[in-house]
């Protein structure tokens, strides 16, 4: 089983919607160990594509980017799946 690490980023997201949406952050809790526990491989994961070795998964209205480094599931950023936002800040996070 993969170990998971949070970013500043989606810890500071998910702290966030718990207060506001706490049943929401509870969902996207559960899919993050549905990752941990199938070792990053779920049925709607897929590569970012120019984005290697980026991976997204979603969650209801949740889109959840990722990496595996090693032992270790690293959950890059949490965003809205209808925004590009999520996509802009992972670009940021690149440079």
């Amino acid at each position: 089983m993969l170990k998971i690490k949070l970013s500043k980023r989606a810890a500071d997201f998910l702290t966030t919607l718990q207060r506001s949406q706490p049943k929401h952050a509870k969902q996207i809790a559960r899919k993050i160990r549905e990752l941990q526990e199938r070792d990053g491989v779920v049925h709607d994961a897929k590569d970012l594509v120019g984005m290697s070795p980026y991976r997204r998964t979603d969650q209801g209205e949740y889109r959840i980017v990722f990496t595996i480094d090693g032992d270790t599931i690293v959950i890059e950023l949490i965003g809205k799946r209808n925004d590009d936002e999520v996509y802009r800040q992972l670009k940021r996070v690149l440079k």
